[in-house]
């Protein structure tokens, strides 16, 4: 009885104790009073987490009226009650660290991540070299700005302060040798996107020796990689790509023991490739260098490869495709744009990792399917830029008929495609061959597909429309011929439709519906006739418009100006007619960057009511960036434009052009000043119109205009002396109007030679007359219409 008694007071004790430990300790008031001022510091706002996957406002949670210790993002230590991790990541965070933030006052943290929040204008404080606990600190993606300061922590073992695109943070060179130096215990380092603009120092590994994570990609290292990073054993991923890097690569790099990740693409590495030594790596990135030579046999040793990209360098020689069978898990090969030759020397069946689904072979001087014949998972094939002939073999289609999702063929020499008998292919590219007969009709799950530049004559089947799912569809420059299938407009999905010179014939579609996704439509040079479609008022993500050169007869289509998002209006050499008159429209064409209304038959004065309304031309927008090209949904839109008295095909109209080319009409009355308002325009050319009066002296503020053409028309007066400020024009072509009086002089205009002024009887001076005489006053009054302006 007296055992059972005490066995029961026993187990109380334990279930007391074990109680009791469970019960969070209460933080210390005063990391509690610290974290509450460090918090009142930030606003929170939705928005400056947008590169976080998923975001969380931690410190909107944090209840004063609760231990600190349970606050979201705190934690304490067991046994002391200190703040010893704080993990603020993603939290909305709005506002600046400075040197007197309450953060510095928790001195026991072991642990600090602040990634994705918005702390601009805040410079990293030499007060984070006070956590002398610290081993881990993330500073990335939070917009810290400035130098970094050297007095950070020395037990530190992971650092990452790779910084926001938008921001720029410093490291000199200096400064990160001794970073080096004091990081002893270090495992983690990136450094990703910081400038610090110097080469790797030599030794570079003497005091980083447990070293696993390396990431110094975009850093702007230059100079060669020192032999002493091969002394980094326990390296498990390394980053220095984007770079200026250049040298032969160290063998031992190929040799560490550990590594898994190795990537130094995007450099200027030269030399040939050692022996692979390492059986541990799974990733080599090595495209854009200029490596060359042969690829050594030993790349089939790498047997735990996954990812092997050597495109765009300078390799070599005949490889025999056997080399690769050894590889089971490889499931990414690009060997695009060397000078490689494959082939099957051993003349027995090869094949391929069963892991294999993305295979890149661009320029690879590939003369034949027959290689890839056992390769039957593959998800991603591109072949472009080789000497395929003749017919796609029937074994392609079904080998790769479940598996394959993108397809690029393109320049090569294949001259038929009956049917493409696919299941789930996304993309499908056959542009630059020699394709002839009907058009193939790609799966109902295409969403690109391209196939341009052929030679597809007969009509356009209707079936084309069953494909519901296409996001892009280019048939540019074929034989095809016909009308134009009327079902295509209510393609919900289509966002690009380029159909231009071609011989297509009969009306445009009129049925472009309500809720289209259309932003490009391009049907220039074919014979289409009759009207331009109101139902391309439902467009309302229509960004280039082109239906020049055809026989289209109809007037200027004002209603278009309602299209929120036009940036490009190419109506050029059709039959159109009339004057364009003046739109009620408060708001029209607000996005228009390239108006071309060429080699028509408009008439009246030059609308200069349209001219108020073009935004985008009087404006310079600093925040216009160039396509991102790696985006597959970016589509290079294409068109001719007359400047500098020649043609030319542009590509990137939409980021490097502003265009207005009324040439060749029946335009009459006078140049309005408010032209010169256009600071953002590159050519102007109101050529063989009827125009007459004078140039305004406003048109010395078209700042940006690289080609001005006035030519053929009945213009009077002076040359404005303001002309000679235009610093970009390297076009100015005024012959044949009633020019008189001095050509103005500057060092702009001795660019010129007497083409530009011919057919001016009136004019003198260099350069069409040795010098200018006074016997002429200056004329300083221009007529200028009331109404126009």
């Amino acid at each position: 009885m007296v055992y059972n008694q005490f066995s029961f007071l026993l187990f109380l004790y334990f279930c007391l104790l074990s109680f009791t430990s469970s019960i969070p300790h209460p933080c210390h008031k005063d990391q509690s009073i610290s974290l509450q001022k460090f918090k009142h510091t930030f606003t929170i706002d939705p928005s400056a987490s947008h590169y976080c996957p998923l975001f969380h406002p931690k410190t909107s949670l944090w209840n004063v009226n609760r231990d600190c210790c349970s606050w979201d993002g705190v934690t304490c230590d067991e046994m002391t009650d200190h703040v010893i991790e704080l993990d603020l990541s993603c939290s909305q965070l709005v506002g600046k660290i400075d040197s007197n933030s309450s953060l510095f006052q928790l001195s026991h943290l072991q642990r600090l991540d602040l990634t994705h929040n918005n702390f601009s204008n805040s410079h990293i404080s030499p007060e984070f070299g006070r956590f002398s606990n610290l081993t881990h600190l993330d500073l990335s993606v939070s917009s810290f700005s400035g130098q970094i300061p050297s007095q950070l922590s020395y037990l530190l073992q992971s650092l990452r302060l790779n910084p926001s695109s938008e921001t720029n943070l410093r490291l000199a060179a200096h400064d990160f040798e001794l970073l080096l130096q004091n990081l002893t215990q270090l495992t983690e380092l990136d450094l990703t996107g910081i400038n610090i603009s110097s080469t790797i120092p030599l030794n570079f590994s003497s005091h980083l020796t447990s070293l696993r994570f390396l990431y110094l990609s975009n850093c702007n290292f230059r100079g060669p990689i020192p032999e002493s990073l091969s002394n980094l054993t326990c390296l498990e991923y390394l980053f220095l790509d984007v770079n200026t890097l250049n040298g032969t690569i160290p063998s031992g790099i190929f040799s560490l023991p550990s590594v898994i990740d190795l990537v130094l693409s995007n450099n200027h590495f030269s030399g040939q490739l050692e022996d692979f030594k390492s059986n541990s790596v799974r990733w080599i990135d090595l495209r854009n260098n200029q490596l060359q030579g042969h690829l050594p046999n030993s790349i089939q040793n790498v047997v735990n490869q996954t990812w092997l990209h050597l495109s765009f360098n300078n390799f070599c020689g005949h490889m025999d495709v056997s080399l690769f069978s050894d590889l089971k898990h490889l499931w990414r090969l690009d060997l695009s744009y060397n000078s490689i030759s494959l082939t099957n020397e051993n003349k027995v069946n090869v094949t391929w990792p069963e892991s294999l689904d993305t295979l890149l072979l661009a320029a690879c001087d590939v003369k034949e399917l027959e290689v890839l014949r056992s390769a039957k998972h593959l998800r991603d094939l591109a072949l472009s830029n080789n000497k395929l002939q003749g017919r796609i073999p029937d074994w392609a289609w079904s080998n790769w008929m479940f598996s394959l999702q993108h397809l690029n063929l393109s320049h090569n020499m294949l001259t038929s495609v009956n049917s493409i008998p696919l299941q789930y292919v996304y993309t499908i590219d056959l542009r630059s061959n020699v394709l002839q007969g009907s058009l193939p009709i790609p799966p109902n799950t295409t969403w690109f597909f391209f196939v341009s530049q052929n030679n597809l004559s007969e009509e356009i089947p209707s079936s084309i429309c069953n494909t519901t799912s296409l996001i892009m569809l280019d048939l540019a420059r074929n034989n095809l011929h016909g009308e134009i299938p009327q079902c295509l407009g209510k393609i919900t999905a289509l966002e690009v439709l380029d159909m231009c010179r071609n011989n297509l014939s009969g009306n445009l579609p009129t049925t472009f519906i309500s809720g289209s996704s259309l932003r490009s439509l391009n049907l220039h040079g074919n014979k289409l006739e009759g009207k331009i479609p109101r139902s391309l008022a439902n467009c309302k993500e229509l960004q280039v418009l082109d239906l020049g050169d055809n026989h289209l007869i109809d007037k200027f289509p004002m209603w278009l100006g309602t299209l929120p998002k036009l940036q490009v209006l190419r109506l050029r050499s059709n039959e159109l007619y009339g004057s364009i008159q003046p739109s009620t429209i408060e708001t029209i064409f607000p996005e228009l960057r390239i108006i071309d209304l060429s080699y028509n038959a408009f008439s009246g004065n030059l609308p200069t009511s349209l001219f108020q309304h073009l935004k985008a031309m009087r404006t310079i927008d600093p925040s216009i960036e160039a396509p991102r090209y790696d985006d597959a949904r970016y589509y290079q839109d294409s068109i001719t434009v007359a400047t500098k008295g020649l043609e030319h095909e542009i590509l990137r109209i939409l980021y490097l052009h502003t265009v207005i080319d009324l040439s060749t009409n029946k335009l009459g009355g006078q140049l309005p000043s408010i032209m010169g308002n256009f600071i953002e325009l590159d050519i102007l050319n109101l050529s063989h119109n009827g125009l007459q009066g004078y140039i305004p002296p406003s048109f010395g503020d078209l700042s940006s205009v690289e080609s001005l053409d006035l030519s053929g028309n009945q213009l009077t007066g002076e040359i404005p002396q303001q002309l000679v400020c235009l610093t970009s024009l390297s076009f100015l072509n005024l012959p044949h109007n009633h020019f008189r009086g001095c050509v103005p002089q500057g060092p702009q205009s001795h660019t010129f030679d007497n083409n530009s002024y011919e057919g001016n009887d009136g004019l003198h001076g260099f350069p069409v007359s040795k010098s200018c005489g006074n016997d002429q006053a200056l004329d300083t009054h221009f007529i200028i219409s009331g109404i126009d302006d």
